[in-house]
């Protein structure tokens, strides 16, 4: 029996969002995953030094899962829910996990790393990841690209301008490591179809990623949220495109 839209948006409202585990739309929505495997490259280069940051960890579900870590391992948070899903999660692991504001600087030294990470960050301070990394030392980055997930973005808050939907270009991203003294060394650029098939993956989506529609919330969007659930009830999931890219930069000297 099709489940109904209150039920859907009672279940979605009350489901944890702490983390960065997808793992509650499993059957629920979908998405490619870029050919590059980030976790895997991760995981090699962390093989390759004894000194790492991991920057705006989340709940490091994705550090902890990329393999044995380096002798030094440093992760930041910002957010209060994760800092204490990533404590638990990667303390066992040895790496310490810093409470951290997502503003310049970085709480820790010149040159204390060989490599820095960052998956999916919501800001870059190009500047502050050259300061921290050792002469040599290389930052790898998967990062959300330019209109992704737009036409959700768009269902509910209209057309949005070039301006925006321009933003996160990998182009601007390799002239800011460059500014920054980083020599790009890997770009790649993928467009992935998403698909949710229900109104609830929707919700928890939004919660989740909050940045896609600022302020989400189901009591100010509940009428468009009505008419989705109508739309993906008689046409089928709700198609979207994630754009995702692969950068990799060194520090030279």
């Amino acid at each position: 029996m099709t489940r109904t839209f209150d039920h859907l948006v009672a279940e979605a409202e009350s489901v944890s969002v702490d983390g960065w585990d997808f793992s509650w739309l499993d059957g629920r929505a979908t998405e490619q995953r870029p050919s590059w495997g980030y976790q895997r490259l991760l995981g090699e280069r962390l093989a390759r030094v004894r000194s790492a940051l991991d920057i705006q960890t989340g709940g490091g579900e994705v550090l902890a899962g990329a393999g044995p870590l380096p002798p030094l391992m440093a992760a930041t948070e910002s957010w209060p829910p994760n800092i204490d899903k990533a404590t638990r999660l990667l303390h066992p692991l040895g790496a310490v996990v810093v409470a951290d504001s997502d503003e310049p600087p970085l709480p820790f030294g010149d040159e204390a790393f060989e490599l820095v990470s960052s998956r999916h960050p919501v800001t870059i301070w190009w500047e502050e990841i050259a300061r921290v990394l050792r002469p040599g030392g290389t930052y790898l980055s998967q990062q959300v690209g330019p209109a992704s997930v737009f036409e959700l973005v768009e269902y509910f808050l209209g057309p949005q301008p070039e301006e925006v939907r321009r933003g996160r270009h990998p182009d601007d991203a390799v002239a800011d490591a460059g500014k920054a003294g980083l020599d790009v060394v890997d770009l790649r650029s993928e467009r992935l179809r998403t698909e949710f098939h229900d109104i609830g993956a929707v919700i928890y989506f939004l919660r989740k990623v909050i940045w896609m529609v600022p302020g989400f919330t189901v009591g100010q969007y509940r009428d468009r949220l009505r008419e989705l659930h109508e739309q993906i009830d008689r046409d089928g999931p709700f198609v979207a495109h994630t754009a995702r890219f692969l950068i990799e930069a060194r520090k030279t000297g």
